[in-house]
């Protein structure tokens, strides 16, 4: 006997609700374990502390040993800067009493403890939100944000948004507030599309130890060429040395990928590498600079040279390569980098040489 119609529309309706349902409580249960251990972790440090007042270095010693040692034993996510982020979480929030809340034992016995904290829906936003809020200086500001985020759902992305933009402050300063809120609405709804932005965090795939890189997310040219520009840097036998692919760099502020890194030996320096597909905008050359500056201050070491940015990118009429070089350091690039790097007219020729054969084999693949 076959469905009709309403019938197969209300068991295809349930089906797709188990499945969001189930991969709801998978998410809640993430966030709030991460919530959960970086809290605890931040007591712990700061009890630590604490222990040891008399000493004035102590706190800094106890971050440094911490952060060495569980970067062993779990992989990344564990630097001096997200410790210290784990502290303040703590401080700010050393009234929630996580992990000493009693347990109901018939919860318990099928598994599913129930602890206190749980009633209070502040505690079910994700880390990353209270990454972006333990930023907020003042107490209520950042409590609004978080009432907020909770109320109207907001993703980590809308809420930066809005922190970014003064949304409070505009909203304090508004006699009318509809129209504050509304254009609001509209302008974060491309924020909010996203119903899986939380598992692609890299905080969030560090904590389940996943590969944390934008595999998934990258464009079929994208991935071709980044995979052939690698080798041909390495082939042009002039000191480079592959460091990482997908490299994520972190500061207090942010998150980062970048697409190619080399260190060359000969110049002492590292060398990063980003690609477009699309048309170079403004805002591409001055991001590209804003990584050359982060590096410079994040990953180089004394005695490094200051570090050389490239952006490559690949449009389908037109391919556009672009060193960037911060000012001050225009005369060493020409004097001693340009002779160790590839040409702009060579990393042309090599993109337009790599999406011919890319053509070529979806031509031979139909």
């Amino acid at each position: 006997m076959n469905l009709n119609k309403n019938q197969e529309n209300s068991f295809i309706g349930d089906i797709k609700q188990i499945i969001a349902d189930a991969r709801n409580k998978a998410y809640s249960a993430i966030n709030f374990a991460m919530v959960e251990a970086n809290w605890l972790l931040g007591k712990r440090l700061v009890d630590e502390e604490q222990n040891g007042k008399e000493r004035a270095d102590y706190g800094t010693y106890l971050i440094k040993l911490a952060s060495q040692e569980l970067s062993n034993t779990f992989g990344k996510g564990f630097s001096t800067t997200n410790l210290k982020n784990y502290k303040r979480f703590y401080l700010l929030y050393s009234h929630w009493n996580i992990g000493q809340a009693s347990t109901d034992q018939s919860d318990t016995e099928k598994g599913q403890a129930v602890p206190d904290q749980l009633q209070n829906k502040l505690q079910l936003l994700s880390w990353t939100h209270y990454e972006r809020l333990i930023r907020i200086e003042n107490q209520e500001e950042r409590e609004w944000y978080a009432k907020e985020a909770v109320a109207q759902n907001w993703s980590t992305r809308t809420l930066d948004r809005n922190i970014s933009t003064q949304y409070y402050h505009r909203l304090l300063a508004s006699q009318i507030k509809t129209p504050v809120e509304h254009e609001m609405q509209t302008k974060i709804q491309s924020l909010q599309a996203d119903s899986y932005e939380f598992i692609k965090n890299p905080s969030v795939l560090e904590f389940l130890k996943l590969p944390a890189n934008m595999a998934y997310t990258e464009q079929e040219l994208e991935k071709a060429l980044i995979d052939n520009l690698q080798k041909f840097l390495l082939e042009m036998g002039k000191g480079y040395a592959f460091v990482e692919r997908q490299q994520l760099v972190r500061t207090e502020t942010a998150d980062f990928y970048i697409d190619l890194v080399f260190y060359n030996y000969i110049l002492k320096c590292f060398v990063i590498i980003e690609l477009k597909t699309d048309k170079m905008t403004h805002q591409d050359i001055g991001q590209l600079d804003m990584y050359v500056r982060m590096y410079n201050d994040v990953k180089r070491q004394q005695g490094d040279n200051p570090t050389i940015g490239i952006l490559l990118c690949a449009e389908t009429d037109k391919v556009i390569a672009r060193y960037s070089v911060l000012n001050e350091n225009n005369q060493l690039f020409a004097s001693k980098y340009l002779p160790y790097l590839p040409s702009e007219q060579e990393l042309a020729a090599e993109i337009e040489r790599q999406k011919l054969i890319l053509e070529n084999k979806k031509k031979d693949a139909k």
